[in-house]
């Protein structure tokens, strides 16, 4: 009876993890059967599961369109995200190590700081970032757009955690050889912390890929539009080109998807601090 039971508690949670499976997968279903679909077939009142005809040719359409440099946007994300991420973990993860290595008297205080502005919401900052970035003369820069957004309170709170747990065995031999905080920092702690770069990495990535209202207010010329502001420009007014927005939502995502799989597993591993990677 006990083993009957058990068979069908697992049979229930494989139909399960299946169908979450499945509607996970809906969202993409969605993008290639509309993106290859004519409008016709996209808005016809009958659903078919897939197009009567594939038009690949939508594929070659989206980055042809004058109106929309759909290229240039993914171009101008790829600067600002790689920028970005780069920036911001090497930022975070030498005030992170700071706040939880080097002896300082106030370390607790400036980390409490730190802490407490992920409690401001992000629309009280975003008049004055805006304001400095103009008279800078950094609109439709790639500087206004990504070195206003460098820090990041949640990433420096991720490495000070991890870097707590951090053996110190290791800085310790390192102190021996003579080595001081910044060499100990850049030769034994970055190479036995990849867990936790890899993981903030991959979440500032794909927020800074993601990120719409300051790329949208700062990337005012056509030339420095992202691909979240491109594919805004579908859904207007006067015009509505749907399978050209899904082409083109479905070309927007793939570095994402790339990203995330080559990275997943050092996801939770840096965030829960399990130790130092092999």
């Amino acid at each position: 009876m006990h083993d009957a039971l058990t068979r069908a508690g697992r049979a229930l949670r494989v139909v399960l993890l299946v169908a979450l499976a499945l509607l996970f997968l809906v969202p993409f279903y969605l993008l290639v059967r509309n993106g290859l679909a004519s409008e016709a077939d996209i808005t016809a009142p009958t659903w078919a599961f897939f197009p009567r005809e594939l038009h690949w040719s939508n594929l070659t359409e989206v980055f042809s369109d004058p109106d929309l440099p759909l290229a240039r946007a993914l171009l101008n994300s790829t600067l600002i995200a790689v920028s970005t991420t780069a920036g911001t973990v090497v930022l975070a993860s030498m005030a992170g190590y700071g706040l939880a290595r080097i002896p300082y008297r106030h370390a607790s205080v400036v980390f409490y700081a730190i802490l407490g502005t992920l409690m401001v919401p992000a629309a009280v900052t975003f008049v004055p970032s805006f304001v400095l970035v103009s008279t800078l003369g950094w609109i439709s820069t790639l500087r206004g757009l990504v070195i206003p957004t460098l820090f990041s309170a949640f990433a420096c709170f991720v490495f000070r955690q991890y870097f707590l747990g951090f053996p110190k065995e290791l800085e310790d031999a390192a102190r021996v050889d003579g080595l001081g905080y910044w060499r100990t920092y850049w030769r034994i702690v970055v190479p036995n912390a990849r867990p936790v770069f890899a993981a903030v990495g991959t979440i500032v990535f794909i927020g800074a890929w993601n990120s719409f209202l300051w790329p949208l207010v700062i990337g005012q010329d056509q030339s420095a539009w992202t691909v979240q502001v491109a594919l805004s420009t579908f859904t207007t007014a006067q015009n509505l080109n749907l399978h050209e927005l899904f082409v083109a939502a479905g070309v927007s995502i793939v570095p994402l998807v790339v990203v995330f799989l080559l990275l997943q597993r050092y996801i939770v591993a840096g965030v829960e601090r399990s130790g130092i990677d092999d």
